[in-house]
């Protein structure tokens, strides 16, 4: 499951009221690594994803963002350098949240601050799971896993066979041969840039039994 799903549906929509949204094309750059974080942004329609690039160019996806989610948040409060990029993957409609917006909305609703250490503190819990599945796990473990923490609440996952690949440190070629065995076993549909899950109950059983059956 994606990790902001037990927050209220629309928690962050406050951002957005007193704000406009810039209106992003696809592939268009939101932020960029090693930059300052001057806001981190509201997702208010469309798909963003977040990167890592080394210095040799290689790229590894870190997160996928639908509407309604936060992100870029990080950098901003611990206000260091920004450790990823951002790129719109569709048509996108963005709110930048400042320091200014951000005392705003806190002092009139302090039960949002508190929404916000609880995300982040699941930013943090996700990117440590995201390091041990790199590290200790097969390449079906890893896969599964990534499908159950970014599908949203139906079991559908907006995402090409190339992004799980960056974001799970395997080869393309791997991925299609570990979703074309769960398709075949009925537990995932994939489609063109969407994987629908059928059974999660499956993939987590899978996970449970570290990647093997």
């Amino acid at each position: 499951m994606n990790h902001e799903t037990d927050f209220p549906a629309g928690i962050w929509e406050t951002f957005a009221r007193s704000r406009p949204p810039v209106r992003c094309s696809p592939g268009y750059l939101i932020y960029l690594q090693n930059t300052e974080a001057t806001c981190f942004y509201f997702l208010k329609s469309g798909r963003v994803k977040s990167l890592i690039q080394s210095e040799d160019g290689a790229e590894r996806v870190l997160n996928l963002y639908t509407a309604g989610s936060l992100f870029g948040e990080a950098s901003f409060f611990d206000e260091l350098p920004r450790v990823s990029s951002a790129v719109a993957i569709t048509s996108c409609e963005i709110v930048p949240i400042d320091r200014e917006l951000v005392t705003q909305e806190f002092a009139k609703n302090p039960e949002l601050a508190l929404a916000m250490v609880r995300y982040l503190a699941r930013t943090v819990r996700l990117l440590s799971g995201q390091v041990d599945q790199m590290a200790f796990r097969p390449a079906r473990w890893r896969v599964a896993n990534y499908l159950l923490t970014l599908s949203d609440a139906g079991g559908l996952l907006s995402c090409t066979q190339e992004d799980i690949a960056a974001a799970v440190s395997a080869s393309r070629v791997t991925v299609s041969r570990v979703l074309n065995g769960f398709a075949r076993q009925g537990w995932v549909e994939p489609g063109y840039r969407t994987i629908q899950i059928r059974e999660p109950e499956r993939l987590r059983a899978l996970c449970a039994l570290g990647g093997e059956e």
